[in-house]
């Protein structure tokens, strides 16, 4: 007790707030819960079940260590209840020797939502030749509980090897909706949507949305810095155009308000998420059923091992028990 007295000297010194960096979004209310204990309530969502309302956000496909990060993530959704989805499966269409690589139902399990991922250029290409029933092959192959679709039209543009969408993206999902029966997720890469995308889809019957929000990893940037210095100074201004978590998040509240209640009635906010706090406070103030999503800092630690991975996760854990213990959102006046 003598040293742990002497750090609290020592180290009050450095420990004073900048009131700068308060955060107003909640309240803190120390007199009203014990500390938690035990596990997390059970919630069903996207198909499945999740205890930890923690989204393992699509990253990583067709590189040579997907297998193993894929592996970690899944163990460490089973673990703590969390759903994951998987990076770009368009390899296993023209290679199923890597089918490996991402054929993690058995150690997810058979209760976590599991999700394959195909991009709308790559969609549309397969209405284009018929061949949806390959969508099919691919969820069954994977075990997977339905595909999510990423639009990402400026990271194609951007590509220099990228396609191009000969239709919009809202007219190709729907025409797969007319044939196709899975559940389907549809997120953005890193630029967010806006107010008449997302009031478009939310009238669609699609399983969720995922925000893949700007302030997170933005594929268009990574796509701009594979080109020459002239493309890149012309077109890096595009790369901060989009919206926040934030932003969709009230976009969507205030169409729900005005339009009532949706067709899809689920989201994954992700996009700039950080930390607990933003994860719980958008979750938290959203009108429709929402768990969050991160990526990056999910590859980083399953990219070490297993162990830092779930290290980390044990903490993300800890972080929301004592946000619903102790915080309240801070209604504004």
């Amino acid at each position: 007790m003598e040293d742990r007295k002497k750090d609290h000297l020592n180290m009050a010194y450095q420990s004073k707030i900048d009131e700068k960096k308060i955060d107003h979004r909640f309240c803190y209310e120390p007199m009203l819960s014990a500390h938690p204990k035990g596990e997390l309530k059970p919630f069903a969502f996207a198909g499945k079940t999740m205890q930890l309302p923690i989204w393992v956000s699509s990253m990583t496909g067709g590189t040579s260590l997907a297998g193993e990060i894929n592996r970690n993530l899944a163990r460490v959704c089973n673990k703590f209840g969390m759903g994951m989805g998987l990076g770009s499966c368009r390899v296993l269409l023209d290679n199923p020797s890597l089918l490996p690589d991402f054929n993690v139902r058995p150690l997810i399990g058979n209760d976590q939502p599991l999700y394959a991922n195909l991009g709308i250029c790559q969609l549309e290409k397969m209405i284009e030749q018929n061949e949806i029933h390959l969508i099919n092959e691919l969820i069954e192959e994977l075990k997977s509980d339905g595909i999510i679709i990423h639009v990402n039209p400026l990271q194609e543009a951007f590509q220099p090897e990228g396609d191009q969408l000969h239709s919009s993206p809202i007219d190709i999902i729907e025409e797969f909706l007319s044939s196709f029966n899975s559940r389907i997720i549809v997120k953005e890469v890193g630029q967010g949507m806006g107010y008449e995308s997302l009031k478009s889809l939310l009238q669609l019957p699609i399983e969720a949305i995922e925000f893949g929000a700007l302030g997170g990893t933005n594929f268009s940037i990574i796509e701009l810095n594979r080109h020459d210095e002239i493309t890149k100074n012309t077109f890096e201004n595009f790369a901060f155009v989009g919206h926040t978590a934030n932003e969709m998040t009230n976009m969507i509240n205030n169409i729900i308000s005005q339009q009532g209640e949706p067709n899809c009635k689920q989201l994954i906010i992700s996009g700039g998420i950080t930390s607990v706090l933003d994860g719980y406070y958008l979750t938290n103030i959203s009108k429709l059923n929402a768990v969050f999503g991160m990526g990056y800092s999910f590859l980083k630690y399953a990219s070490i091992n297993f162990e830092s991975l779930n290290s980390y996760v044990e903490n993300l854990k800890k972080g929301w028990q004592l946000c619903d213990s102790f915080l309240r959102i801070n209604q504004p006046e």
